[in-house]
């Protein structure tokens, strides 16, 4: 495969996947939590480097691409531990219940917000494996795709 080619795939793989987790959000009703959203912009601009990629030769962009893919990889893998009880999340994505909370607040309609959607609960799963499981093996694969593209000449 030509360079191009392969930064193509790349790229065009990160936005199959974007646009999965927003179909998931929009039409399944499968809404993210904080790790989830985190994962989403390195695929974006992975997005953004494959556009550039395609006009500009050399190999820094292909290995920034990499480094994108690699970074939502990563993130996918604490998002798996957290699923998985391996280590505690954020606590901008556990909810908190109605704890320390006053009446007044709990009983004022402009104060009441949703809680967030909780990382450690798997929501859906394929193979047993969740949706930050597959992001983490999709990515992987698309910095191979990335890191072949910097290797090739032109």
């Amino acid at each position: 495969m030509s360079r191009n080619s392969l930064i193509l795939a790349a790229a065009g793989g990160s936005a199959v996947l974007l646009l999965g987790a927003l179909g998931f959000q929009y039409i399944g009703g499968l809404f993210p939590c904080v790790l989830c959203l985190w994962q989403r912009w390195p695929h974006l601009v992975a997005v953004i480097l494959g556009l550039i990629g395609m006009r500009v030769p050399g190999r820094i962009v292909p290995v920034l691409g990499a480094l994108a893919v690699l970074t939502t990889a990563g993130i996918g893998v604490f998002h798996v531990g957290v699923e998985q009880g391996w280590w505690a999340g954020l606590e901008s994505c556990s909810g908190r219940g109605i704890t320390g909370m006053s009446t007044a607040t709990l009983l004022d309609p402009t104060a009441a917000a949703p809680e967030p959607v909780r990382c450690d609960q798997i929501t859906w799963s394929l193979l047993g494996i969740s949706m930050a499981g597959w992001n983490v093996i999709a990515s992987l694969g698309l910095a191979g795709l990335w890191l072949a593209a910097a290797r090739k000449r032109g």
